[in-house]
């Protein structure tokens, strides 16, 4: 199998110049393959181009300031300090925050080599490009785990 066969096309993507608070609003509400609804992570285009992506962890890191830290968070006990601070960060654009340095597959990658990434550099998404280099899919965790389920159990495997 390859990249394009567990794949889920990219349907919803940001800017550049899209407000965490845009952003975070997208994530909410944008429809997964599987019916449902919500995303962790989108894909950023500048003019059609892959520019980055930005993840539930990108943005609670922009929520964190720099200077704290967990430990420090560790000794605060205010009560709607996470929420007043998503509140200060809320119109930073994605550009600011978003992961630059892309990792990803073309669309004919063999599922072994998405694996390969995905373990080494600790993503939970892979996307997936095609020969001219446009983002046609994404490549979940999930969607290998399943590979990996459908290997074991559905073609010929023990039960």
């Amino acid at each position: 199998m390859k990249a394009k066969d567990i794949m889920e096309p990219v349907k919803e993507t940001l800017t550049p110049e899209t407000t965490l608070k845009e952003a975070v609003n997208s994530m909410r509400v944008a429809r997964r393959g599987d019916g449902r609804v919500g995303v962790k992570g989108m894909i950023v285009l500048d003019n059609g181009k892959l520019a980055g992506i930005i993840s539930i962890k990108d943005i609670l890191k922009a929520i964190i300031p720099s200077y704290m830290t967990l430990t420090e968070l560790g000794e605060f006990t205010w009560d709607g300090m996470l929420e007043q601070m998503a509140k200060k960060v809320a119109d930073r654009k994605v550009e600011e925050i978003m992961t630059r340095n892309v990792i990803t597959v073309s669309e004919d990658a063999p599922l072994m080599e998405c694996a390969d990434l995905v373990v080494k550099h600790g993503l939970h998404r892979l996307p997936v490009l095609d020969r001219d280099k446009k983002v046609v899919g994404m490549v979940y965790i999930r969607d290998l785990y399943q590979a990996i389920v459908q290997a074991l159990f559905e073609k010929g495997g023990k039960r």
